[in-house]
C-alpha cells in the first residue's frame, strides 16, 4: 500500500476545488496526490487512466448528477472498487439515502464543511475501501487456492502435480516466475543428518524471468534449514537478490517437507520458490501464509504419489516374481522327471531282463542309473548353492593354493564322463602362480561352465578350456561347438535363472550360469559370453590373482 494516496475531485466549481485541496493537502495524518475534474466526463475518463484511491464527487454536476456519476462508474467494472464521498450543498437527506444505496461511502454538507470534517471522513472511507478490498481479494485467493489444492490431489502422477502446482500457484500469485526443486543427496546420508551433501535439481517451472535464480543463496538455505529441521515446521523465508542489468528480485523460497507416519524423521524433499521484481511489488503476509498453505498440500500429495508408485512397483515386482516361480517349479520337476524315467526305464530294465543281457549292457545300463542319479544330485547341489547366493549367505574365504593342479583336476573329472562323440583339451599358457581365490566358489564356475559346454554340444565335438596367467590377473576361457545361444537371449541369459530360447529339447533349469555369474562376482572379476547359433559358445572369465579383500 503506497504512503500517497490519490484522490479526485469532481467539482465544476473551481473555488470549491481550491478549498478541498487546502483541506486536504494541509492534513498531518495523511499525504494526498490531487486529480481534479469539473465535469462529469472528466472524472470518469480520469477514473480509467489514473489509479485513484477514493473520489470526493460533486452531486451538482453539469453534465450530469452525481447520482447519475454513480451509476456510469458502476458500469465500468473498474478493477477495485473505488470509495465516492459525496458532497452537496443541499443538505437533502433522501439525497444522501439514494447516493449510499449506489455505493457512495459517505455524504457531507459543503456549507458546513470544515478541514478536520473532510480529512477525516477522507481518511476513513480510503481506509475502510483498503480493509474490503484486502478482505475480498484474500477471500478470492482462499477459494482459489482451495481450488488448486483439490486439483494436485487429482493426480499420482508427480511431473504432472508438480507442474500443475507451479502453474496454478504463479498465476494465483501473479508473480514473475514459480520453480520447483528437489533436493537431491549426494550420498546414502539420512537427511535428518546435518552435513549431508546434496544438489538441488530443477524439476519444473512456470512464468517467465530472464534472470538466472540465485541458487548458492537457495543452497545456503536449505543448510541452514537441514542444521535446524527438528525445530522448523514450515519456515519459509524471502531472500532479496540482485541482477546485473534487472531490477532487483525477491525470492520466496518454502520448503517441502515430507512426514512419514511410519518414520521418525522429517524429511526435507525439495523447495518451491516464487520470484518477483521489486519495482512491481512487495511479497503481502497474507500471500506468504496461503503459499505455505499449497505447499503442504503439495507435500501431502507428492508423499501419497511416492507410496503409489512403491507399490505399482511392488505389485509389478510381485507378478514377475510368482511368474518365474512357476516357470522355475516348472523347469525343474520336468529336469527330475527326465533323470527319473531314465533310471526308472534302466531300473526296470535291468530288474526283467538282467539274465539275458550280456555283462556289457547290464554295465551300461547300471552307469546310466548313476550318470543320471549324479546329474539330479548336482541339480539339488545348484538349487542349495543359488539359495544361499540369492540370501547372501555365501562367504568368500580367499586362500592361496595351486591353481593349475586345481583346475587339471575338474578338467579330469569331466573327461572321464563325457561321451565318445566329445573331445576335452585343456591349454595353459603363461604364469598361474600366486592366484588366491575360494575353491568352494571357484569350482562351481568350472565345473557348470564345463557342463553346460557338454550339455548343449548334443552332436558332440571339442571342448577347450584355455586357462591364461598374466602378472595380476588370470583368465580361462570354456569354448564349444555346440547350438549356440540366440542374440536376443544372450542379454538376459546371466540374469538369475535364465537360458536360450532354442534349449527346448534340452533339460535345463538355468541355475548354472547364474550360479557363475555370482562366484565370479564375488571373487570381484568379469564373465563375457560370445555366442553364435549353430556355430558354438565361448564363455570368458577374467578373475585378479589377489583379490582386494586381502
Amino acid at each position: 500500500m503506497s504512503n500517497i494516496w490519490t484522490l479526485l475531485i469532481a467539482d465544476d466549481c473551481a473555488e470549491d476545488r481550491e478549498i478541498y485541496r487546502e483541506y486536504l493537502l494541509s492534513d498531518p495524518h495523511q499525504s494526498y496526490q490531487i486529480l481534479e475534474a469539473a465535469s462529469a466526463e472528466v472524472g470518469l475518463e480520469l477514473c480509467q487512466k489514473k489509479h485513484c484511491d477514493a473520489i470526493l464527487l460533486d452531486f451538482c454536476l453539469p453534465d450530469m448528477s452525481g447520482l447519475e456519476f454513480l451509476d456510469e462508474l458502476k458500469q465500468q467494472h473498474l478493477e477495485v472498487k473505488l470509495p465516492v464521498i459525496m458532497l452537496t450543498g443541499q443538505g437533502d437527506e433522501r439525497v444522501a439515502v439514494q447516493a449510499m444505496k449506489l455505493g457512495a461511502q459517505d455524504y457531507l454538507v459543503k456549507q458546513h464543511l470544515q478541514p478536520d470534517v473532510l480529512q477525516l471522513t477522507v481518511r476513513n472511507a480510503i481506509q475502510k475501501s483498503h480493509l474490503q478490498n484486502q478482505f475480498s481479494k484474500m477471500q478470492k485467493q482462499q477459494q482459489l487456492a482451495a481450488t488448486i489444492a483439490l486439483r494436485i490431489r487429482q493426480s499420482f502422477n508427480l511431473e504432472q502435480i508438480l507442474q500443475t502446482t507451479a502453474q496454478e500457484v504463479q498465476r494465483l500469485l501473479e508473480c514473475d516466475q514459480v520453480t520447483i526443486y528437489q533436493v537431491i543427496s549426494n550420498s546414502d546420508h539420512n537427511f535428518t543428518t546435518k552435513s549431508a551433501p546434496f544438489n538441488l535439481k530443477k524439476l519444473c517451472e512456470a512464468g517467465f524471468s530472464i534472470s538466472r535464480d540465485p541458487l548458492e543463496k537457495f543452497t545456503a538455505f536449505v543448510e541452514e534449514f537441514q542444521a535446524n529441521i527438528e525445530n522448523n515446521i514450515q519456515a519459509s523465508r524471502l531472500v532479496a537478490h540482485t541482477h546485473k542489468k534487472v531490477p532487483k528480485k525477491t525470492y520466496l523460497l518454502v520448503p517441502i517437507l515430507l512426514n512419514d507416519s511410519e518414520e521418525t524423521f522429517t524429511k526435507l524433499w525439495g523447495l518451491l520458490v516464487a520470484s518477483q521484481s521489486l519495482d512491481k511489488r512487495q511479497w503481502q503476509p497474507d500471500e506468504i501464509d496461503i503459499l505455505n498453505e499449497l505447499v503442504e498440500h503439495l507435500a501431502s500429495t507428492i508423499h501419497q504419489a511416492e507410496r503409489f508408485t512403491k507399490a505399482l512397483v511392488d505389485l509389478e515386482n510381485q507378478k514377475q516374481l510368482n511368474a518365474f516361480k512357476s516357470q522355475f517349479v516348472t523347469t525343474v520337476s520336468c529336469e527330475y522327471r527326465t533323470f527319473l524315467a531314465s533310471i526308472l526305464a534302466a531300473a526296470s530294465t535291468l530288474l526283467q531282463h538282467h539274465q539275458k543281457l550280456d555283462e556289457s549292457r547290464n554295465q551300461h545300463f547300471l552307469e546310466l542309473i548313476e550318470d543320471k542319479a549324479r546329474q539330479m544330485s548336482q541339480l539339488v547341489d545348484n538349487l542349495l548353492v543359488i539359495e544361499k547366493l540369492e540370501f547372501g549367505k555365501v562367504s568368500f574365504t580367499p586362500l592361496p593354493f595351486e591353481l593349475l593342479q586345481f583346475f587339471c583336476d575338474i578338467v579330469e573329472e569331466h573327461r572321464r564322463k563325457i561321451s565318445d562323440r566329445h573331445q576335452l583339451t585343456f591349454k595353459i599358457t603363461g604364469n598361474t602362480r600366486g592366484f588366491w581365490g575360494d575353491q568352494k566358489l571357484l569350482r562351481p564356475i568350472i565345473a557348470n561352465l564345463l557342463a553346460n559346454a557338454i550339455k548343449y554340444s548334443p552332436e558332440g565335438g571339442n571342448i577347450e578350456v584355455h586357462l591364461m596367467g598374466a602378472d595380476s590377473y588370470i583368465v580361462f576361457e570354456v569354448k564349444d561347438e555346440g547350438i549356440g545361444i540366440p542374440i536376443e537371449d544372450q542379454q538376459n541369459l546371466l540374469a538369475s535363472v535364465s537360458h536360450g530360447s532354442n534349449f527346448e529339447k534340452i533339460p535345463a533349469t538355468g541355475l548354472g550360469l547364474s550360479i557363475v555369474k555370482a562366484c565370479v562376482e564375488l571373487h570381484g572379476g568379469e564373465l563375457r559370453l560370445e555366442s553364435h547359433q549353430e556355430q558354438g559358445t565361448k564363455v570368458t572369465v577374467t578373475l585378479p590373482k589377489r583379490p582386494t579383500q586381502i
